[in-house]
């Protein structure tokens, strides 16, 4: 199965999540009650309706029926959706070692066609060497035994794939300088990354910019976020923020907007690519 596809899948759950909710709205009708009609409960219908459970197709018919969808041709448009969302994507094999909160994040990521973000403890996911995924995994999950280490550190390497597909996303990440400087793996490790981020800096869908610790204090204090873009106009953008045990994923237009002007003031007030560059360089001929 083709990525695209795989990826394509949480993108069809969220839009068809989207479309029931604006159907149901359209109606009138609560959660509670459309929870009721398909045996389900209220929780149920929150989560299908932001795309985070599979879909069954009778409980589709059942809530287009009650929410008056009578034409033919609409009810067969969005019952396909439901074959389309329910395709498994490849990092379900990963399952073992991959949170259900974050296999979202995987989809959507691998759909996206503009991913920004900002980061200050460590260096992208998406931007990491082996070398580097393996310290930042051993340090953040000591109790994993070597196995699990190598599952997640593997998982991080085939998202990278995405950076060298047909369909590759414009990715702009601007990374606090802090990161640069805190020691992962040891000198040998943070040359090797240093000298990669050089390096995928220059690919012409990357954009990587460093704030600078002379700048002071700046508009990134709320944390590392990510902020994802997508070619389908009925998905909206989506802002992705992490924590420790699960993860929040923003859509409300106004919330998204906030962190889009923090993203847009990071990148005017970080160093420019070229200037992002010469700071690497300079960190690894000190290193």
């Amino acid at each position: 199965m083709a990525a695209g596809e795989s990826s394509g899948s949480v993108v069809r759950r969220i839009l068809l999540g989207s479309q029931l909710r604006r159907l149901r709205e359209a109606r009138g009708i609560t959660r509670e009650a459309a929870g009721y009609s398909i045996r389900a409960s209220e929780s149920k219908i929150s989560r299908m309706e932001l795309g985070r459970v599979s879909f069954k197709a009778r409980d589709i018919e059942d809530l287009l029926t009650l929410y008056g969808v009578t034409d033919d041709a609409e009810r067969a448009a969005l019952l396909g959706l439901v074959r389309e969302a329910n395709v498994a994507g490849w990092w379900h094999s990963y399952g073992d070692v991959l949170p259900g909160w974050f296999q979202t994040y995987v989809g959507l990521e691998g759909a996206a066609s503009h991913i920004g973000c900002y980061e200050v403890q460590f260096v992208h996911g998406l931007l990491q060497t082996e070398g580097y995924a393996h310290a930042v995994v051993t340090r953040g999950q000591p109790q994993a035994c070597a196995e699990e280490v190598e599952r997640r550190v593997a998982l991080r390497l085939e998202r990278q794939k995405l950076l060298v597909s047909e369909r590759a996303p414009a990715v702009h990440v601007v990374l606090d300088e802090a990161a640069l400087h805190r020691p992962y793996g040891g000198r040998g490790v943070m040359s090797a990354q240093l000298r990669h981020l050089i390096a995928v800096s220059e690919h012409r869908q990357v954009t990587l910019q460093v704030m600078p610790f002379a700048f002071g204090g700046h508009a990134g204090e709320s944390g590392a976020f990510t902020r994802l873009r997508f070619p389908e106009s009925d998905l909206p953008d989506i802002v992705y923020l992490e924590q420790l045990t699960s993860a929040l994923y923003l859509d409300k237009r106004d919330e998204v907007s906030q962190y889009e002007r923090v993203l847009e003031r990071l990148s005017a007030d970080s160093l420019s690519p070229e200037k992002s560059r010469d700071l690497l360089r300079g960190l690894l001929h000190d290193a």
